[in-house]
């Protein structure tokens, strides 16, 4: 809804409350938008506290009755040991906090959830609200507030940065100065209101706390309907987006003269870490241009700075925006991207007390990228004290997932040994899809559960889920290519890896690994090569071996033995049979026939096993 259409608002009197009638049709409006980012679990929760409280039956709104009634548990369900409906009503909390920052900040009825209860309340949004109207219910959210310092409002940028864009006397220094200026002046005010906010629901509540996100509403910059057009639709794509992307919260900037959106955005901004995500976009002769920058709000330092630039002539508005709204989630959302970089790289100087449970998640992701055995026991104390500390967490027990999935897989495990680490992979990556179903890290784990228990089929259809979830991250596109391309199903699987390498800032080098044996299996040596040395840029014995293979096929024995030796000092348990290695991932038969033999004409030779006394 756009401003102009808040004259089609309901007016109340000032004495009403809205009525059951126009409650329920602002609850049929929030859960068919496509803003309201709430899963159909919280969906549900919320129809029923609605039409409950509605009903009269506010007072069965309790722990126990939710559970039961909303989230299909059985009688034995107890709120005290499984904090299923706390959970959730912090996060659907969250999810209406986002809808009326965004889609529904002109909607005339506003529907909350008052913290320490889950009985909705129901009152017009302010703004549609006339002077001198109140709520009877009002009383006690003012009181507990009392004594919190003030909050100094945000400025809605009543200086129009469009203006600047649309102005023909302003050179095109000047624009661009203009519009810095003034994301400039949102970053200081944004500053300023983080040292005054109140404590966040996060710190009362021991949850888990994540940076925060802000995102400007891009600019166009040559005034163009189509550019305009773009900058609305690719804004609004890009938060769609990024929500399905764990790790950050998102928020979305007021736009220009929105008073109570400034209201609503002081009230949510809470965090330690802040970003704020601004675009401009540029239609020039056929071509769009589009600028994003990733800044610090704390400091106004610029992180990250890229430029996408599309033929408007060869796709639609649509496809278009979707393809660039796609391509920047990607750079910042990804596990590797520069949002979770930068994180990193501020905690090797100081992890806030607050976001310490986050960064174990980060250090994991690192230590995954690497696949470091020795970094292992580190991750691992971490992951199982935020476990404790945090036992909420998904992303923790998916991380603690994978962690112990790599004991059954690196180094080598014996039989028993694997299996009971796959056993407390499956039941530490369940109790992430039970805290969250549709969190893609658990999906994802579990798909790798069931690839390495033999479960191919089930290990796609999971990984397939996860890439439904979110398309735009890379690391999904990649884990299905690779389960299918080890199976032998390089049609589908390359391309799944080839479109991850595109959209990854910094790829890990097993994205390249079965790109490399697909060309092997094609008999194209030298492009085998070539992706496998970029596969053993961060070294690993698995890179080594492909290049080993490639360099004596193409006759470069010299350069195989060399990476031979480097195969034995990445891993000399890898180096004494490396076909086993390979069958433990699931490589097919021929696959492990092809590398064998390039590994025996590289000079590669079974290890005479030593006698027994």
């Amino acid at each position: 809804m756009t401003q102009s259409d808040t004259a089609a608002t309901i007016q109340p009197p000032a004495d009403a409350k809205p009525s059951a009638e126009e409650v329920v049709a602002q609850l049929e409006r929030t859960l068919s938008s496509e803003e309201f980012q709430a899963s159909k679990r919280r969906r549900d929760f919320l129809r029923f506290i609605v039409e409950e409280t509605l009903a009269g039956r506010g007072s069965r709104l309790k722990g126990y009755t939710i559970a039961v009634e909303a989230f299909d548990r059985d009688d034995s369900f107890d709120p005290q040991t499984d904090p299923v409906v706390r959970l959730e009503a912090r996060r659907l909390r969250r999810d209406l906090d986002g809808y009326y920052v965004s889609a529904g900040r002109n909607d005339a009825v506003l529907i909350s959830m008052p913290k320490g209860s889950y009985v909705p309340r129901f009152e017009w949004q302010e703004g549609n609200q006339p002077s001198g109207a109140g709520s009877a219910d009002d009383g006690p959210e003012v009181a507990e507030d009392a004594g919190s310092p003030a909050t100094p409002p945000l400025p809605s940028l009543a200086t129009d940065p469009h203006r600047f864009a649309r102005s023909g006397k302003l050179s095109a220094s000047l624009r661009w100065g203009a519009i810095g200026l003034v994301g400039l002046l949102l970053l200081v005010a944004i500053a300023i209101s983080l040292d005054h906010l109140r404590q966040s629901e996060d710190q009362a509540t021991g949850e888990v706390r994540i940076p925060s996100v802000l995102i400007a509403a891009f600019h166009s910059v040559d005034g163009s309907e189509t550019s305009h057009i773009l900058a609305d639709g690719i804004t609004n794509e890009l938060v769609s987006n990024l929500l399905r992307f764990p790790g950050f919260r998102l928020f979305l900037s007021s736009p220009v003269n929105d008073e109570r959106y400034a209201a609503n955005l002081n009230r949510l901004l809470a965090e330690e870490v802040a970003y704020l995500v601004t675009g401009e976009i540029v239609a020039d002769s056929g071509r769009i241009r589009l600028n994003v920058h990733l800044s610090d709000v704390a400091s106004g330092r610029v992180i990250w700075s890229e430029t996408f630039a599309r033929d408007l002539t060869i796709m639609g508005l649509v496809k278009l925006q979707a393809d660039l709204a796609g391509e920047v989630a990607s750079a910042l959302g990804q596990p590797y991207g520069v949002v979770r970089n930068d994180i990193l790289a501020r905690g090797a100087v100081h992890v806030p007390a607050q976001l310490e449970s986050y960064y174990c998640v980060l250090k994991a992701y690192q230590q995954r990228r690497a696949l470091e055995t020795s970094e292992r026991g580190g991750v691992r104390i971490c992951l199982e004290a935020t476990a404790r500390h945090d036992p909420a967490y998904a992303e923790a027990w998916a991380m603690l997932s994978w962690l112990e999935l790599d004991e059954a897989r690196f180094p080598a495990a014996t039989p028993d040994a694997a299996e009971f680490a796959y056993e407390r992979a499956f039941t530490a990556a369940s109790k992430a899809a039970a805290l969250e179903p549709d969190n893609v890290q658990a999906l994802k784990a579990l798909s790798a559960i069931n690839h390495y228990r033999g479960n191919y089929e089930e290990g796609w259809r999971l990984a397939r889920l996860a890439l439904e979830k979110n398309p735009h991250d890379p690391d999904t596109l990649a884990q299905l290519g690779w389960r299918l391309a080890i199976r032998g199903r390089f049609e589908e699987g390359t391309p799944l890896l080839r479109r991850a390498l595109q959209r990854t800032i910094s790829p890990p080098g097993w994205y390249y690994y079965l790109i490399a044996v697909d060309h092997m299996m094609r008999g194209e040596y030298a492009e085998m090569l070539a992706t496998a040395q970029m596969s053993a840029v961060g070294g690993g014995p698995v890179a080594y071996a492909l290049v080993a293979v490639a360099a004596a096929n193409l006759g470069k024995p010299a350069a195989a033995r060399a990476a031979l030796m480097q195969m034995e000092s990445a891993s000399s348990a890898f180096a004494a049979d490396p076909a086993a290695n390979y069958r433990i991932h699931g490589a097919t038969d021929e696959i492990v026939a092809r590398i064998m033999h390039g590994l025996v004409l590289a000079g590669w030779r079974q290890p005479v096993a030593a006698p027994k006394n």
